[in-house]
């Protein structure tokens, strides 16, 4: 991998994004809902599907897939029915627009005035706690057991995952004067697997998958099966699409054929939150959140290390954190840190 040709694709994928969401955002308000409207967008949502994979580092291509390939083309797929976030048509500017079908943010009203100066330090922090615990973790990476460096890990990426979100809502509050709303709610304060996915867990994911899979599919259940028990298909249709979307975000690291583990754990906890309301619904049991979060909170970490994290370790997405992590600081400072890792290219 060349940083520097990285890097150019990466510009080169940026502006066809800004020029095709333009488009998008002008050509919805002539065109009629529907149909009309689906066909007129389907060749930006292809292209912006196909671009990211052309990037190979982690750092971008992963965040990119996740980005444009999902959010942005769930979010124009809304569109064309004058449903979600960018309906109706050129209700914002144009750069909220932008903002608003790329980002896996919420924009909150009013627009926000001041500089965060806080938030700016908490990216600062945590993006320095990441680059430390990273980089010791894995010198001393052969004197942990196996189920240990998968737990690291485990804890590696989730705060990758937020220091990138973090650092995504500054340009977004700093240039665009926008404030946009958490994209989690105290996930590890959730009292059971439904309160996990449904209210606390990466919220607007969960609330686009609502809008363009459950409720559609719900819609269909309630006058097939009835009110009581409506929920339980869209609920586990929701979870299979879920990890559909995940094998895609695994094949843009690994860029080998599914194994399917991903999908496999989202399939498993569409059962065990339909098994959860049909408990709730039919034997009434309720048990205090004390017992029912520690369990949820198990459950999600036992699955989580068999199914999400080993397949990582097994292609050694581990190492190639570190590799290119050392590319691109050596592209932008001439000099590697702290020491020479002495990896194989990957």
């Amino acid at each position: 991998m060349e940083v520097e040709s990285e890097l150019k694709t990466l510009i080169t994928v940026g502006l066809f994004t800004y020029v095709s969401l333009s488009y998008c955002y002008h050509i919805a308000a002539k065109i009629p809902k529907g149909l009309p409207r689906l066909l007129a967008l389907l060749p930006v949502m292809v292209l912006l599907f196909i671009f990211p994979f052309k990037l190979h580092s982690i750092y971008l291509c992963h965040p990119l897939v996740l980005c444009l390939s999902c959010h942005t083309n769930f979010n124009l797929l809304s569109l064309a029915f004058d449903r979600g976030p960018l309906s109706p048509p050129k209700a914002a500017d144009l750069d909220v627009f932008i903002l608003t079908a790329c980002s896996p943010f919420k924009i909150k009203q009013p627009h926000h005035s001041k500089v965060p100066l806080d938030l700016i330090l908490e990216a600062a922090s945590k993006g320095s706690l990441w680059i430390v615990f990273t980089l010791v973790s894995y010198s001393y990476k052969e004197c942990f057991h196996r189920l240990v460096w998968l737990l690291i890990f485990g804890f590696q990426v989730w705060l990758a995952v937020d220091v990138l979100l973090t650092m995504v809502v500054i340009p977004a509050q700093v240039i665009l004067r926008v404030e946009l709303e958490p994209h989690f709610n105290s996930p590890l304060l959730a009292s059971s697997l439904q309160d996990f996915w449904g209210r606390r867990w990466n919220l607007r994911v969960s609330e686009t998958l609502r809008l363009v899979v459950y409720d559609p599919i719900k819609s269909v259940s309630i006058r097939l099966i009835g009110a009581r028990w409506s929920s339980l298909p869209p609920v586990f249709v929701t979870f299979v699409v879920s990890g559909l979307i995940h094998e895609l975000l695994y094949y843009s690291i690994l860029r080998k054929n599914p194994t399917w583990e991903i999908t496999l754990f989202f399939v498993l906890h569409g059962i065990f939150v339909d098994m959860e309301i049909i408990l709730k619904k039919k034997l009434k049991l309720r048990l205090h959140r004390a017992i029912t979060g520690p369990l949820a909170m198990a459950n999600l970490t036992v699955t989580s290390v068999c199914l999400v994290l080993a397949p990582l370790l097994r292609n050694r997405v581990d190492e190639r954190i570190i590799y290119e992590f050392n590319l691109f600081l050596g592209f932008f400072s001439g000099l590697f840190p702290w020491r020479s890792l002495n990896f194989q290219k990957l």
